[in-house]
């Protein structure tokens, strides 16, 4: 998910540059987006592991 949020803001940039301010602005907070929804899947997910602890681990 992290990949699509650094796809936009190259888009972004790449827009920026070319003078698209309406476009790079839109791939900007599209970006910001999908990266505070990855950064709270991964706190989640943190949180899971840290309170289900090793139980829940299938290589173990």
């Amino acid at each position: 998910m992290l990949w699509w949020a650094l796809a936009f803001f190259v888009v972004a940039i790449i827009a920026a540059v070319l003078g698209f301010g309406a476009l790079a602005s839109a791939a900007a907070t599209v970006a910001q987006i999908v990266f505070y929804v990855a950064l709270a899947m991964l706190v989640i997910s943190l949180f899971v592991y840290l309170f289900r602890g090793a139980q829940g681990n299938a290589l173990t």
